[in-house]
């Protein structure tokens, strides 16, 4: 995939240098999408709730690739926070031709009420606040007739399994709520993506090193460049869907065959460690 000529392409559509926003794009697969872009020739709007990680990502891609790299400190859990957002565009001046909504957090524990207050922000920050940045700036691009809106969601949409309860919960919804924008933003020259990773090698998921060097090594474990590279190729090719990896098409189906009893006798030891 050449990103350049697809961004040169949308550069000729717009009449102006295309502005991507990613949200989580101070570090993870945000980072990645950033970088990716900005090589591209894009200019970037990084949102995140690290500024100083920020600033220093902003700095790094501006000097290396040339483009204008504008942060936003915001903590993207907050029910204001796509409002917040859209409102700092308009006093910037600011279209965005690209939206990527990549922000995301995981947690892998049984539910309980002191735990509580993390679910609600994972609800927040995975449905919420993507589903109303799809709505605001869905509306703007609508008007001026393109635009690409990338939705990150997660094999794990697939796999509703204890322990990331509501983290598969909510990339369900994020998958449905996504296939189906894909048809009504159609027909305005929009296009909407999924991308439904498998497991990537980032901080997300708070592994050690070793084990992810090892599942990278033996393909059960995929770098962020690989899928960033995938899930844009889809997105400028106005993809529904992209799942990328075998994991995505072996593996549900396999979990999917267990038997109740088995699933709780795992989930019990799991438990008792």
């Amino acid at each position: 995939m050449n990103l350049t000529k697809h961004i040169e392409r949308l550069h000729q559509r717009c009449g102006h240098v295309p502005l991507a926003l990613v949200t989580g794009g101070s570090s993870g697969m945000g980072l990645i999408y950033a970088k990716r872009l900005a090589e591209a020739g894009c200019d970037l709007l990084l949102v995140s709730n690290q500024k100083e990680e920020l600033e220093k990502v902003a700095d790094d891609l501006q000097r290396r690739h040339g483009v204008n790299a504008i942060v936003h400190y915001q903590d993207l859990s907050l029910d204001t926070a796509a409002d917040e957002l859209l409102d700092f565009c308009k006093e910037q001046s600011l279209e965005v031709d690209i939206l990527i909504n990549n922000a995301g957090m995981f947690f892998f524990e049984e539910l309980h009420p002191e735990n509580e207050a993390k679910a609600l922000k994972m609800l927040q920050l995975h449905v919420y606040t993507p589903t109303r940045l799809c709505v605001l700036l869905g509306e703007e691009m609508k008007q001026r007739g393109f635009g690409y809106i990338l939705n990150v969601s997660s094999m794990a949409a697939k796999l509703p399994c204890p322990g990331i309860s509501i983290y598969s919960a909510t990339k369900a919804y994020l998958k449905s709520f996504s296939k189906s924008l894909y048809f009504e933003m159609r027909p305005y020259g929009v296009g909407v993506t999924t991308v439904c990773p498998g497991a990537i090698a980032t901080p997300l998921y708070k592994l050690k090193p070793s084990l992810l060097k090892t599942g990278v090594k033996i393909g059960l474990i995929g770098t962020p460049e690989w899928l960033v590279r995938r899930a844009l190729r889809g997105l400028f090719r106005k993809r529904r869907v992209v799942k990328p990896g075998a994991m995505n098409y072996y593996l549900p189906p396999l979990i999917a065959i267990l038997p109740n009893w088995l699933v709780a006798r795992i989930w019990k030891r799991i438990n008792a460690e």
